[in-house]
This record gives structure tokens, C-alpha cells and sequence, in this order.
């Protein structure tokens, strides 16, 4: 499979000159940067696009002709990703005004007529591409995170009920539940819950039993508990993973249970049930956004996730392997659930829906001042000039063009004042 079927990075090229789109595009490919490269000559053939699929980074013309402005359509690209930054291509870099340089998303500049070359366009993207690909990966687990919540939002009515209090959710049933969840949110292939009892004079003192993703019991010769990576993860109290299990089955301090040997990765999550009993949620082998298995395993974000389900999931097993279940019980579970899920939330950086309120990057605040220098003739006048810039555009995005003609006319009338006391004064 190419690269470019793999990637999950979109970039699109907007030029309204061929040779210019032409060469863009072969410099990308030829980086192998893993992205998928769309090139198109207008807005119009960009917005199309971006009905499609989710643009991520946008090198666009600061002039596409017949009167479009690359600004205008980074603002219509944002309405279709609210996270799309650009890359803007532009001859005319000294005339970009402060204001037009912090419209959303500009994070970069190149110069047609002086920086513009091989190296520096590549050096511009895959700086962008470092910044895009990680702040991807928190909106995506925030995103799991988001319909995890939901999904416990819709339990708590039928905990209410007298029918789920009653009747206890059978076992296969809150196994499957458990399961679909987490193998969609983190993309593992497969799983097994195994559970494990203990109770001194009872022959045997000690019974597992193991159960598929589906909630089937599994038939295995099973290896003792305490020599397992489910004894592991219960001695630890917290999620584990590990990426590389073959090796971990050399070192001779683990022995795997047959469902186990063969895997690439697994992540084992214990679940706090009752005094004599443990239960263990073991997940295996990631799969990447195409479905193939994932070289890097699981990840933190991974590990986060499942420690963040467990507080629900010992509750509904609880509530399955009891006859009856107090509501309290089961309402602070969930309670727990969401707690943790929250907690994990705030730890995330915050989403975008602020970005166009921050102030732009450094990159771009450089190359304005380096522009206003160029006009003032001073380091001072330019910052002051940019502080104001950004106080109005801040104050338009907070309050609409009402605030910014307000902003316009106010400026005007102390322009002229102060026009006519310095003429009065010569």
C-alpha cells in the first residue's frame, strides 16, 4: 500500500498557475512526508474538495486570480475544519497588512521572490506536519472520550428503572457491551476478560475462567495466575502495556496463556470487583486507521482510556455477577466513570474553538514587524502598532463589525484631532 493510501494527513494546493501546483506537488511526493496530496486551481475546486474530505494543511496563493483572495477562502476552509492551517504562498509579502496576517489559521509565510526554493517550502510543511499530527491524535482521543461519556449518559436512565435493578444485566451481555466500546476507541483486533477467584478451603481454592470479546467462555489449559500478565496487572493496580510480547515471554519472569502467545501487543487493565475476586480486560494487537496492524502498539492515550473505563466496567460486572444490585451502588460507578473521563478531559490541551482569539505565531508576528519596521523606521512604533492591530481584531472576533467600525471611526476622529492641533501648533 502507497503511502498516500495510508495517510492520514490531508494536504491541499491551491495556485491558479499549473507549473507552480505542478512543482509543489513533486516536492511533496517526492519528500515522502506519508500525506495525502490534493491540487486544485481555484476556490471553488478547493471548497469542493474540502466537502469531501477534512482538509489539515492548506499552502494556498495570496492572489488565485479572478479576484479571489487566499485569505478569503482559508476563512471558507475553516467553516468545513474549524482546525485547518495554511501555508500562505504570496509576491507580496511587505504589503500583507497586520490585520490580514492574523486571519484563522496563517501560520507560515514563503515568499515568491526571495525564500521560496525546494528546502525551504519542505522545511515550512513539515513543520506544520509536526504540530498537526499530535494535536490530531489529542482531538481523536478526546473525541473517545467524548462518546464514552455518552454512552454512560444514556445508562443512568435504565439504571433508574426498576427492571435493570431487578434483573441483573447477564454476564456475555455487559462482557459485549464492554468490549465494543473498547475495541472501537482504541482499535485493538480482539480481547478477553479473564476472571480469577480466590477462596482459602474451597477445592479448588482458585478458579478462572476466561471469556472472548463476545462474552463466550474460552476452553484453555491455563498457565497459574500469579505467573500471568493478568496476575501482573492486578500486583500493579493500573492499565499496562506491552508492545513487544514475545520479548516479554523470554525474560522468564511471565508466562503466557495461550490465547496470548502469537500476539504483537496487548494492554491489560485489572478491574477492582470484591474481596476474592479479579478480573482482568486484556486487549490485543492495534490496528491503524487502515486496519492493518500497528507497529508502534498501543499507546498512552491507550492506557488512559481503558484505566478511565474501568471504574464503569467493575460496576456493570458487579451488577452481572450479583443476584441484585443497590441503585446507589451502580449511580456511583457511573458517577466515578464520568469523573475520571473529566479528569482526563481537563488534562488535554484545549480544543480550537479559541484559536482565532490566540494570538497568531511567532513566525508571523516576525515577519509583520519586520514589515512595519520597514515602514516606521522603528522596533517601537511596530510593536505598539501590532499590539493595537491585535486588540481590534480580537475585539471584532469577540463582538462583530459593529465593534470593528466602532473601532475605525473612533481612530479617525483622533486622527483628525490630532492633525488639527499639530497644524494649529506649526
Amino acid at each position: 500500500m502507497s503511502p498516500a493510501t495510508e495517510a492520514t494527513e490531508t494536504v491541499l494546493i491551491v495556485d491558479d498557475e499549473q507549473a507552480v501546483r505542478k512543482t509543489f506537488q513533486e516536492w511533496l511526493e517526492g519528500a515522502n512526508l506519508g500525506c495525502r496530496i490534493l491540487s486544485v486551481e481555484d476556490a471553488e475546486a478547493a471548497l469542493r474538495e474540502a466537502n469531501r474530505q477534512a482538509i489539515d494543511l492548506a499552502i494556498l496563493d495570496w492572489n488565485l486570480g479572478a479576484g479571489n483572495d487566499g485569505l478569503q477562502l482559508l476563512e471558507d476552509l475553516y467553516l468545513f475544519n474549524p482546525d485547518v492551517v495554511a501555508i500562505m504562498i504570496t509576491g507580496y509579502a511587505h504589503q500583507a497588512t497586520p490585520l490580514d496576517a492574523m486571519r484563522i489559521g496563517v501560520r507560515d509565510y514563503l515568499d515568491k521572490n526571495q525564500d521560496l526554493n525546494r528546502e525551504t517550502f519542505l522545511k515550512a510543511v513539515r513543520r506544520q506536519l509536526e504540530r498537526i499530527r499530535p494535536a490530531k491524535g489529542q482531538r481523536r482521543f478526546h473525541q473517545s472520550l467524548v462518546s464514552f461519556r455518552e454512552a454512560l449518559d444514556k445508562v443512568l436512565p435504565l439504571v433508574r428503572s426498576t427492571a435493570i435493578l431487578t434483573d441483573p444485566v447477564p454476564l456475555p451481555e455487559a462482557i459485549r457491551s464492554l468490549f465494543r466500546f473498547l475495541l472501537s476507541a482504541t482499535g485493538a483486533a480482539d480481547g478477553v476478560l479473564i476472571a480469577r477467584s480466590f477462596e482459602a478451603g474451597r477445592q479448588p481454592e482458585e478458579i478462572c475462567r476466561v471469556y472472548d470479546s463476545q462474552g463466550t467462555p474460552v476452553v484453555a489449559a491455563l498457565v497459574p495466575f500469579a505467573n500471568s500478565i493478568a496476575g501482573s496487572a492486578i500486583t500493579l493496580q493500573q492499565p499496562s502495556v506491552m508492545n513487544k510480547l514475545a520479548e516479554t515471554s523470554t525474560a522468564g519472569a511471565i508466562q503466557l496463556q495461550p490465547f496470548e502467545r502469537g500476539r504483537q501487543s496487548l494492554l491489560a487493565g485489572p478491574l477492582l470487583i470484591g474481596p476474592g475476586i479479579h478480573v482482568v480486560l486484556e486487549l490485543f494487537d492495534k490496528k491503524d486507521t487502515s486496519g492493518r496492524p500497528d507497529p508502534e502498539g498501543f499507546s498512552e492515550k491507550d492506557r488512559q482510556l481503558v484505566g478511565a473505563a474501568a471504574d464503569f466496567g467493575s460496576e456493570l460486572l458487579r451488577q452481572a455477577l450479583a443476584e441484585r444490585q443497590m441503585n446507589q451502588v451502580l449511580l456511583d460507578a457511573v458517577g466515578a466513570a464520568l469523573k475520571a473521563t473529566q479528569s482526563v478531559s481537563e488534562a488535554l490541551p484545549p480544543s480550537t474553538a479559541k484559536r482565532p482569539e490566540e494570538p497568531p505565531p511567532d513566525a508571523v508576528m516576525e515577519r509583520l514587524r519586520q514589515g512595519l519596521r520597514a515602514t516606521t523606521g522603528t522596533a517601537g512604533d511596530s510593536d505598539e502598532t501590532l499590539r493595537l492591530a491585535e486588540a481590534i481584531r480580537v475585539l471584532a472576533l469577540r463582538h462583530g463589525s459593529p465593534a470593528l467600525q466602532h473601532c475605525l471611526r473612533l481612530v479617525e476622529n483622533l486622527r483628525g484631532l490630532l492633525d488639527s492641533i499639530t497644524s494649529s501648533v506649526s
